[in-house]
């Protein structure tokens, strides 16, 4: 006897609780555990963590760097554009023998300028392209009872190309790249027109920009994709 109540308690209450669940309006989708895979890279502790608070976590942090990015770039490519402009304005003011060096300098600014423009920061877009997407989700009712898993894959693979995209313009070739541009503008000068100091001038001063825009260039998105494969969520 108490077997068979023991058996008919047991098969009786997950129904009750089920159905109370359901009265009270709790979705299906809440009642059951949700685990998504975990990066190649990513620590097994990372499938412990719910994927709601693995995607609101890279959300968070790619809003965060995203305007440190932002930043960055728009104060760097407004002050080469503004210098770029007082090269072209100060052109009627100068000896005529002397207008190449500031022509010179103007182009090495458009050069830098055209730099942001073609290839931006990868964060510029990838942080509000997520937020666009986890906002359509909760506007779509039909998709808010859908698997997240798709979505929190796509905002890892953001993570992964941003972090990557950071580590890049810090690469050696990046540096080459910048001293080799200016050492040519510098000899540009010096070879083709005989202006030595000018030269010298232009190449120093457009290098130790160019190497201030590497090294002071976003780079915590390298650091929070290690802490999110560590299961920092």
């Amino acid at each position: 006897m108490a077997r068979r109540f023991a058996v008919t308690r047991a098969v009786a209450l997950p129904a009750i609780g089920g159905a109370l669940l359901s009265i009270l309006g709790w979705p299906a989708s809440a009642r059951a555990q949700v685990r998504c895979p975990v990066p190649e890279a990513g620590s097994p502790a990372l499938h412990d963590v719910e994927p709601a608070r693995r995607l609101a976590w890279i959300d968070g942090h790619l809003s965060r760097v995203e305007k440190n990015a932002r930043l960055w770039t728009f104060g760097w490519g407004g002050g080469i554009a503004a210098a770029g402009l007082g090269s072209l304005a100060a052109v009627p003011f100068v000896a005529r023998e002397s207008r190449v060096d500031w022509y010179t300098g103007a182009v090495s600014a458009g050069v830098g300028v055209a730099a942001f423009v073609i290839a931006p920061p990868a964060l510029l877009h990838d942080a509000p392209a997520l937020r666009a997407d986890i906002a359509r989700r909760r506007s779509d009712t039909d998709a808010a009872d859908t698997d997240v898993c798709p979505l929190l894959a796509a905002a890892e693979a953001r993570l992964v190309r941003d972090a990557r995209d950071e580590e890049r313009q810090g690469r050696w070739y990046v540096h080459v790249g910048n001293l080799v541009f200016n050492a040519g503008l510098g000899l540009f000068l010096g070879l083709g027109y005989q202006h030595w100091s000018a030269g010298v001038v232009n190449a120093l001063a457009g290098a130790a920009v160019g190497e201030a825009i590497i090294f002071t260039r976003p780079t915590a998105t390298i650091g929070d994709l290690g802490d999110y494969l560590r299961g920092a969520p």
